[in-house]
């Protein structure tokens, strides 16, 4: 049965006509608001590529329904900052050189927002245990926990 869903993406209100409300928020994103941060991995939940905040949670896109989130509120990797104003993460990612493929860099920069917002100085271990279910198969782990690091460093 069609249906309309009504969700805020970005800060903007967003309603998207579905088929189906249990087709997964990722297909919305991708496909009806053409946000690409977000982007299908595993499509069970599993490797975190998928990574948005929902009502400021860090949530698997890919396995949350788009009904689950009518009338919530969505962050993507594109509403965190832009290329005048980048996100102290986003700033930060860039400096470290943690990027290679790019793949996984939306779920951890999603997941650190996620850890940032909760704990403005983690640990090394914090951080590290914060990411243990998000994939990397390029292995930046390293620069990735340093550009965590360095957000951190700058949070007020």
């Amino acid at each position: 049965m069609a249906t309309t869903v009504t969700l805020t993406v970005n800060g903007k209100t967003a309603r998207i006509h579905v088929d189906d409300p249990q087709m997964p928020l990722l297909y919305a994103l991708r496909n009806d608001l053409d946000l690409h941060g977000p982007r299908f991995g595993c499509g069970l939940g599993q490797c975190g590529a998928c990574t948005v905040h929902v009502d400021g949670a860090a949530v698997r896109s890919c396995v949350t329904p788009i009904g689950n989130v009518a009338g919530k509120h969505v962050l993507t990797l594109e509403g965190l900052g832009s290329p005048e104003k980048l996100h102290p993460l986003q700033k930060a990612f860039i400096e470290e050189q943690a990027v290679q493929c790019g793949y996984c860099i939306n779920g951890m920069i999603m997941q650190a927002k996620a850890l940032l917002d909760s704990n403005k100085k983690p640990t090394e271990e914090e951080i590290r245990t914060e990411l243990a279910n998000n994939l990397c198969r390029c292995g930046t782990h390293v620069r990735i926990v340093r550009a965590i690091q360095r957000a951190s460093a700058s949070a007020k």
